[in-house]
């Protein structure tokens, strides 16, 4: 017996306990309670003479004792290594980080807007990207061959979903401008009339670091009775006060729209360190006061009402808000670009 209980030691002190499996193998192996190899010598303990029972306890219990150190040490080495990542963990390497995702540069200036506009009492309406060329072009003071229509290359399509507003063999266009939303509303409200139309427009232009075949407006419509350019000049002033701060400079120049007569371009100042003249001014959207022939094509009294458009480009925005030269940018996907914002 006494061969027996060095057999068992040396057995204990050979085995490898690299997983919880195998630290609960050798639990079951050597200190189990019906099977286990330490514990059979406790039971035989009884089956030899007396005399020689204390002695071959003591060594049994010493037996026990390494068994149940050799646990915990492998138990406490397997507890350290899981905190630390792994046996093979080298802390010298970078952490690694969850990448999660954030809200679009594009609809973050996008919904900047428009929280503003509510601020000013504007609501919000979203139009089809699909329309006719009555609405985006035709009540909107562009008469079939008005050369007002070449400044915007437009996309037409052959076949396109009908709906209740037109005939089905009126042509169909992917809208090029928000407006056609100005049309829409007041079709179906009556003034006073005080509304934001964000959304996607599309034009058939070359793609480079200024033009996209697609981009984002924002269109705002105001139509009551009374309504003035100097009321349109201070709904700009607020709006340009509060996406670019409070000492922004503005500029308005005379211009032409079809639909909004008389007209102007608003331009912001951007200051540029490397530019000689100390910086540049940069256009950011077109308005002007409602033109009667719109009014007239919705069945509103142009003696009656009076009413200011705003055309806005939310890349523009953005592009200025954050120092971004090349519109392209905002639809590549480039994860480095998007990750900073």
């Amino acid at each position: 017996m006494p061969d027996e209980i060095d057999e068992l030691h040396q057995q204990i002190e050979a085995e490898t306990i690299e997983s919880e499996e195998e630290a609960e193998a050798f639990r079951i192996q050597y200190l189990g309670r019906k099977q286990g190899a330490i514990t059979n010598l406790f039971d035989r303990i009884g089956d030899l003479p007396p005399e020689e029972r204390p002695e071959f306890g003591k060594r049994v219990n010493e037996l026990k004792a390494r068994a149940e150190e050799r646990l915990e040490e492998a138990k406490a080495r397997l507890k350290r290594e899981e905190q630390a990542g792994g046996p093979d963990i080298d802390l010298t390497l970078p952490g690694r980080r969850d990448f999660r995702g954030s809200t679009h540069p594009l609809t973050q200036t996008l919904d900047e807007i428009l929280r503003i506009l509510h601020g000013l009492g504007f609501s919000t309406y979203e139009g089809p990207e699909i329309e006719t060329d009555w609405h985006n072009f035709t009540a909107l003071n562009f008469p079939p061959d008005h050369p007002a229509r070449d400044m915007q290359d437009t996309f037409f399509l052959k076949e396109a979903p009908e709906d209740n507003s037109s005939s089905s063999d009126e042509p169909r266009v992917l809208r090029t401008h928000t407006s056609p939303g100005q049309i829409r509303i007041m079709e179906n409200h009556e003034p006073p009339i005080r509304v934001a139309v964000p959304g996607r427009v599309y034009r058939n232009e070359a793609i480079s670091y200024k033009s996209f075949c697609l981009f984002h407006q924002v269109e705002l419509l105001y139509v009551d009775e009374g309504v003035t350019m100097a009321q349109l000049k201070q709904v700009l002033y607020s709006l340009a006060r509060a996406l670019f701060g409070e000492d922004v400079t503005l500029r308005f120049r005379p211009s032409y729209f079809p639909f909004t007569e008389p007209s102007a371009e608003v331009d912001v100042w951007w200051e540029d360190e490397d530019d000689e003249d100390g910086g540049q001014w940069m256009e950011i959207l077109g308005c002007g006061m409602v033109h009667p022939n719109v009014f007239e094509s919705v069945d509103v009294d142009p003696e009656r009402y009076t009413g200011y458009a705003v055309g806005m480009g939310v890349e523009r925005m953005a592009m200025l808000r954050h120092g971004i030269d090349d519109i392209r940018i905002f639809y590549e996907n480039d994860v480095r670009f998007l990750d900073q914002f």
